[in-house]
Formats: C-alpha cells, structure tokens, sequence
C-alpha cells in the first residue's frame, strides 16, 4: 500500500498538519461491530481501547499534586476518576532517554540511550515497543503529536527521529507557534541558549484551534472518531508546556506576575563543589526575580493551554461512548524544575526533576477518585496497559503491573523506583532518596524525604544514618552507569554564550554536601 500524504489545514492561517499512512501490516483488522459488554470488561466482542495522552515536560506541579494554583480543571476531573500517583518517577529526567525507556519498559542501561539523539533501536532492534505490541495484537495504533522523541521546537511538524514501526498511521501537527519561532516573535530572556533549553515565551493573539496543541487535540479527536469501533491505541502527544512556552495572551492574564511564588534558592550553590546537589545551572541563571516571575508565569500559562486541549479529547471521549471500554493515561515525560535549588527545567537528581504526572482512568478498576502514595516507575506503564486490556502478557519486561495500585491505591508496594543520568543514580523509596555520582566516587546524598522534602539536609555522612545509606545503596542495581561522567554549565549572560564543563575538571577532590 503506498504511503499516503495530505495537507489538514485547521485555519487559513499557518496551523498546519501532515499525516501519513503506514498501512497496518499484520496488525490490519477489519472493524467488527460492538456488542454490549459489561460495563469496563474487555471482552472479545468489545475489547477495551487505550488513550494515551501525553504532556512535554510536566512537572508535577499542578492541581492534585499541591499545587491548586496551577489551573488544571481537566486534568483534576480525570484525576477524580482515575488514579492519581502522587510518587511516580521517570527512569532518566531527559525527553529521548525518558521516552525510549517507559515505551520499552526497559531501563537506559538497556535501551543504551543517555543522550538525545541515540536511538534504542541500535542496542535493542528487535525490541517491541508499547504501541508496537498493541499493533500486533490487531489494534489500530495512531499517533498524533510527540510520543517517541522530538526536538522541541526544531521538529515540531515532522515524525523526528519516531519508530516507524510501532504506528499504523501518525499526524505530525504543525501551528502558528512554529510560525512565530521561524519569524522570529518569541521572546528570549536567556540569549546564547537555543529555544529547546531557553527562557523563552510568547503571549500570542492567535486562538487555541492555531496552536500546534490545539491541532493535536483535534487531530486525536479525529482518530477516535474513525475508529470508534475499536480497537485502539490512541497516542496525543503535546508539546506544551515545554520551551519556547507559547499559549494564548488569555492564559498568561490567569497569573498576574504579583502573585506568583517563586522557589527560594538554598546557599548550596558553591562554583566549584556543586556536583552533589545534582546542578547543572548557575543558580537561576543569574537572572533577576522579575525575569523569574515571567518564565514561571509562561509555564503556566502553557500548563493550562494544555489542560484546556485534554479536556477537549475527554469530551469527545464521552461523547462517542467510549469511557466505559478505554483506559485512559495521562503521563508527562519527567519532572521540571522552576526554581528549586536555583536549577530550572530537568536533567537533574532532584526530586522535582524526577516525580512525574501520572494519572490512570481504567474501567472496571476500584481506585478511582483517589491517590496512590507509593513509589513507582514510568517503565511500569507498558505491562499494566497490557494486563488492563487482557492481552497475553510479555515476559521481558523491567515494569510490573500497576493494576494491584488501581484497585486499592494504598496498599503495600515493595518496589523502590530508579532514575538515573549521565554520571549519577538514584533510588526512591517511600520515605528516602538516595543518590550517589559514578558509584560513590563523586560524592553521595541522603535525604529523609518524609521530614525533609525539598532535599535541604544531606545525611549521607552523619553516623546515625550509616545503616541507612548501607541499606540504600544495596538496593541500586548491580551494574554500573553509562561511563561518561556529569557535566554542568557555564553560562555568560552578557557575552551570550554557554559550555559544558566536566565535573572532573572543576573537582580537584570528592565532596560531600
């Protein structure tokens, strides 16, 4: 069958959306009609469809996870349905890496991806993926927007570097937030850094149907309009509220600049021992507090655009009579910081880095409208999808089912969570963080999480707690980490410029913090 293209213009203007067809392959099933079924059981007559949606570096920073002055009506109505895991945690807090990882359930030092721009198929080619397997098994298998990486915003519009085999069909959206990078509008209050790290933003006049999110949105609703039927697996992936953190002027005048708290700034920040706090940024950047309130006000903004075009797909969701036979995700790709620590964005140690937004919505599941406060890993989203649709198990997956979680979202869970970046590793229990850099040779943390959560006393080196770095540290895996070690960055405002420095050139000895 030939690969098929076509133009979806949503306005006049420039939102722009291409589309391919991949042809189903062996997955090709034609659509049976549905026959009544029990209410959230799968069955052979109507089997149980997945929406998974995704937002670009989320941080869990929003309504359900203490933060109600981040507007998210959408997302705290799908949260009062499903379950919400307050302590989910990304395998590596970086998009390619991250996305590589929970879409195999395999952990980096498997997918061998520690940068952005390996792709997992090298290490692993015959590795099938989530929505790969899902194909296999007679789904459709869509994708609209950012599942598998894409460099934001160099390739909004395009599949970036996708697997190619893991779709059916995908929809690359492409709005009028592209236009305005290309021509040049977006304001960038950190000249020197490209516009996929930058603080960059744009209030834009155009409505949200011009967005690239907002054709997402539509898109999907497309997708789930045609094959209604079923079965599915429906990926929308959106790009807000990574940077450049473009919305409509409306969403910035929700957060007047006044009322924004911004995350005071511990004095940890020595230039020349920085390496076990985990930053990679001078503090803040060097900017000064209104340029703060500004970034975190845009991202924001963008978080509650982006709430705004999930609720648009919910709807629709209803509205086709699809809520009682489809699980429905919402996950980002890792944390973000905005602030803590002085360190912004991701790629970092901390916990705000490293906590992730994950909300399930399942029916025929006995958790819904509460919160799990158990550790655990975006790996474990392919096996509990494949178990929640009663597709034959796979056995060589990291993750483990979360479906125990989903019924009763309190009860025991024995497995810590683990994270990792170039250099450095974590573990997450219920109560401690404990991190160390190229095995311990670089310096170590402890953290009491329950009485300490914004990571401020480092107890790795008191005595008293001797038993409980031991006790940690045997839970890390047995291998070791990707040898390339940490870096950070120097950045010069004035001159616009920004380098990585390598932590072995800037330590002359370990240091413990």
């Amino acid at each position: 069958m030939p690969t098929t293209f076509r133009l979806a213009a949503r306005t006049p203007l420039i939102a722009l959306a291409t589309a391919f067809s991949l042809g189903a392959g062996s997955a090709a099933l034609a659509a049976q009609p549905s026959a009544p079924a029990a209410r959230g059981a799968p069955s052979a007559e109507r089997p149980m469809n997945v929406l998974l949606i995704m937002s670009d570096d989320l941080g869990a920073r929003f309504g359900g996870y203490g933060f109600p002055e981040v507007k998210t009506p959408n997302l705290d109505r799908l949260a009062s349905e499903g379950v919400l895991f307050e302590r989910a945690y990304t395998q590596f807090p970086q998009c390619a890496q991250s996305r590589a990882s929970f879409l195999t359930s395999r952990r980096p030092n498997e997918t061998r991806v520690f940068d952005l721009k390996t792709n997992f198929r090298v290490a692993l080619p015959d590795v099938v993926t989530l929505p790969q397997y899902f194909r296999q098994q007679g789904y459709f298998a869509g994708r609209v927007g950012k599942i598998f990486h894409q460099g934001v915003p160099n390739d909004i519009g395009t599949s970036g570097p996708d697997d190619t085999v893991s779709w059916t069909q995908v929809v690359n959206p492409r709005g009028r937030d592209k236009a305005a990078e290309l021509e040049g509008r977006l304001v960038n209050m950190s000249p020197g850094i490209p516009y996929g790290a930058a603080w960059a933003y744009l209030e834009d006049e155009g409505p949200d149907s011009e967005q690239t999110d907002g054709i997402t949105a539509a898109e999907t609703v497309k997708l789930l309009e045609q094959h209604k039927d079923g079965p599915f697996f429906i990926a929308a992936g959106f790009y807000r509220p990574h940077v450049p953190d473009v919305a409509p002027k409306a969403y910035f005048d929700l957060y007047p600049l006044d009322k924004i708290r911004l995350e005071p700034t511990p004095p940890e920040h020595d230039p020349v021992r920085p390496l076990v706090t985990s930053n990679i940024w001078p503090a803040n950047l060097g900017a000064p507090e209104a340029e703060r309130r500004k970034m975190m006000q845009a991202y924001y903004a963008s978080t509650t655009f982006m709430d705004a075009q999930v609720g648009q797909i919910l709807d629709a969701l209803d509205r086709l009579g699809l809520k009682d036979n489809t699980v429905v995700v919402f996950m980002s790709d890792h944390g973000y910081q905005l602030g803590e620590h002085g360190q912004w964005q991701k790629n970092t140690l901390w916990e705000q880095s490293l906590r992730t937004p994950l909300i399930i919505r399942a029916p025929g599941t006995r958790g819904g409208g509460k919160a799990s406060p158990r550790p655990v890993e975006l790996l474990d989203l392919y096996p509990t999808l494949v178990d929640l649709t009663g597709l034959p198990a796979k056995r060589d997956l990291e993750g483990a089912s979360l479906r125990p979680l989903l019924d009763a979202p309190r009860r025991a869970w024995n497995r810590p969570a683990y994270s990792q970046v170039q250099g450095g590793r974590t573990v997450r229990t219920d109560r401690w963080r404990y991190t160390e850099w190229e095995n311990g040779r670089l310096g170590v943390s402890l953290y009491d999480m329950a009485a300490d959560p914004k990571e401020l006393r480092n107890l790795a080196g008191d005595p008293r707690h001797a038993a409980v770095v031991a006790r940690m540290r045997a839970l890390l895996p047995a291998e070791t980490v990707e040898p390339r070690g940490p870096a950070f960055i120097l950045y010069d405002r004035d001159n616009r410029t920004a380098r990585f420095e390598s932590y072995g050139k800037a330590l002359a000895e370990p240091a413990a913090q």
